[in-house]
């Protein structure tokens, strides 16, 4: 995959702004997850720039209101760690939209900090579980698009190639219970792929991105940054890459 520059995402934006463009085309429908603040809130504001209608899926309604209408998107109630929640978030884009083209699998947990049973339980609960539920109700919707796309965020902390190369900057960091769920994330985007091969599914390192996240850790590049990548594998044509784990720089090993 090429390097994506500030260049061509402002071509891109500037061509789906175009009546050209947007004359004759349905609205692609996105879910994005975790999308009030940092990455998911940076990744649908650029997907609402791209004339997706994108819901929003937040566990707060105060901050999902409030991150809904400064984006001009939607909001749906969605708490990943609840299965009656992500059934009725669905239920509730399916009865507006009857279909569902983009899922972002973005909510998540850091789960720093001490290791024992109940932080196990709630950071795997979070995020990869989270992405069984999510993704498993809206199977039946993605199934209606032309052109079905799911991704996943994901991390290079769960790569085991990243994280014993002393040449990568995974190799100095420890965070076992976030590494372990988020190389279940990946494995679950590989397997996922294998398992429906009408739909795309890819994984997404978005780089070390400043976020309430990991704001303990210190610096960080802006979510806008990382969030391009994201939007790059969240509107692949038809005939794009499935089963992958990418940065922005291409496909990584795992």
């Amino acid at each position: 995959m090429a390097q994506l520059t500030d260049r061509s995402v402002q071509n891109l934006l500037a061509w789906a702004a175009t009546d050209q463009y947007k004359i004759g085309r349905p609205m692609t429908v996105t879910l994005v997850t975790g999308a009030n603040r940092g990455l998911g809130f940076e990744t649908a504001r650029q997907l609402v720039e791209l004339s997706h209608t994108v819901y929003v899926g937040v566990r707060d309604v105060h901050r999902g209101e409030t991150a809904a209408a400064t984006l001009g998107a939607r909001f749906v109630q969605l708490d990943v760690t609840d299965d009656v929640s992500v059934r009725d978030a669905l239920a509730t884009v399916d009865s507006a939209e009857g279909r569902l083209d983009v899922l972002v699998n973005n909510a998540g947990v850091s789960g720093f900090g001490e290791v024992d049973g109940p932080t196990a339980l709630h950071v795997f609960d979070t995020n990869a579980v989270g992405i069984v539920r999510v993704t498993e109700a809206a199977l039946p919707l993605l199934r209606k698009s032309s052109n079905p796309t799911v991704v996943n965020v994901s991390s290079s902390m769960g790569s085991f190639w990243a994280v014993t190369n002393p040449d990568r900057p995974e190799f100095n960091l420890s965070a076992a219970l976030y590494s372990a769920s988020k190389a279940a994330a990946t494995m679950l985007t590989v397997q996922y792929a294998k398992s429906h091969p009408g739909i795309k599914f890819n994984a997404i390192e978005p780089g070390f991105t400043a976020t309430d996240m990991t704001a303990g850790l210190g610096g960080g590049r802006p979510p806008a940054e990382s969030a391009k990548t994201v939007v790059y594998l969240a509107t692949l044509n038809a005939d794009g890459p499935t089963g992958t784990f990418q940065d922005e720089f291409g496909k990584l090993g795992w």
